[in-house]
């Protein structure tokens, strides 16, 4: 077998399109699922697949070694909002499975590490236009405190025993293909299921409320863009600034209507929205883009098409 690629939360929003996307670049078979519970079905049917909880370092340690895992994409955590439920549990989840992957890599088990951040490192004393990539970081929710610390714990392991791992900080990722996962930014998820389901949507942000935003295939692009790039390309080591777009709940209800002029949206805020007033209303991820050529492709009027239309192809509709 040729050097496997381990995917842990492989079930997750993120997890279940990334490893397909690194199935069909180096093989079904190469490529190991892994999560708490099964996933979709093309995720299951594709290629091998393991229970495993990314706290358990003996099953990550014995899962590693049983496929000859030389690259892990540790894409299990708990999200923003569900996170501020459970803090502890969150911490728990966050840190410890990170702190497991790492010790891999410095002891030279794996060779590589992709592990995500989030403009959740961010907080209320950040710029909030295109925020820059080294700022005041001072997060005010347990998964962003979570976040800035494993950044820095990334780093530290890189500078002082060369482990090769590598980062972005992922802004509100949408996608048609899993439900809403517990973040803040899910809304931009949320309101397309609802637009075609319901043809209404209650908001639990308001309607001005700015945030950066990406398609998930952009994404998927970044972050195997990044694993690939010569490690000399990596000049950061915490996790790079990344961004699509920048947009509204009322933007994205406007662009809806477009497609379904008759589509309504109310707005009742809760406590997610004290949480993305923390947040940045837009992202500078010039280095990104200079470093190792990032750079998006999708809008947010291409996304609403992308969405509508595979929501009412999808099993989402009633």
């Amino acid at each position: 077998m040729a050097d496997a690629v381990l995917v842990l939360g492989a079930c997750g929003q993120i997890g279940t399109e990334l490893t397909i996307r690194l199935r069909s670049i180096y093989g079904n078979a190469n490529v190991i699922a892994s999560d708490i519970k099964e996933g979709s079905k093309e995720l299951m049917e594709s290629g091998p697949f393991e229970i495993i909880d990314a706290t358990d370092a003996q099953k990550i340690h014995e899962i590693v070694r049983k496929y000859q895992v030389k690259k892990v994409y540790l894409l299990a955590a708990m999200l923003s909002a569900t996170a501020e439920k459970y803090p502890k549990k969150a911490w728990h989840l966050n840190m410890t499975s990170l702190s497991i992957v790492l010790d891999l890599a410095k002891e030279k088990v794996i060779d590589q590490i992709y592990w995500p951040s989030s403009i959740a490192v961010f907080g209320s004393t950040s710029p909030k236009v295109r925020t820059p990539q080294s700022t005041i970081l001072e997060p005010s929710t347990v998964y962003g405190i979570s976040k800035l610390s494993g950044e820095y714990w990334c780093n530290y392991f890189h500078i002082n025993y060369g482990v090769d791992v590598r980062s972005l900080r992922y802004p509100g990722i949408v996608s048609w293909k899993t439900q809403p996962g517990g973040g803040t930014t899910d809304y931009a998820v949320d309101i397309y299921l609802q637009a075609v389901k319901e043809g209404k949507y209650d908001c639990f942000l308001s309607e001005d409320t700015r945030l950066p935003m990406m398609y998930m295939d952009d994404a998927i692009d970044a972050t195997i863009q990044l694993m690939e790039a010569a490690a000399e390309k990596v000049k950061i080591r915490t996790s790079y600034n990344l961004s699509g777009f920048d947009c509204t709940p009322k933007e994205v209800a406007a662009s809806i209507k477009k497609h379904m002029p008759g589509f309504q949206i109310n707005y009742n805020p809760d406590f997610r929205q004290q949480i993305a007033d923390s947040w940045p209303n837009s992202i500078d991820d010039s280095f990104a883009r200079t470093h190792w050529n990032w750079n998006h492709s999708i809008d947010l009027d291409e996304m609403t098409n992308i969405m509508l239309t595979n929501i009412k192809e999808s099993v989402f509709q009633l």
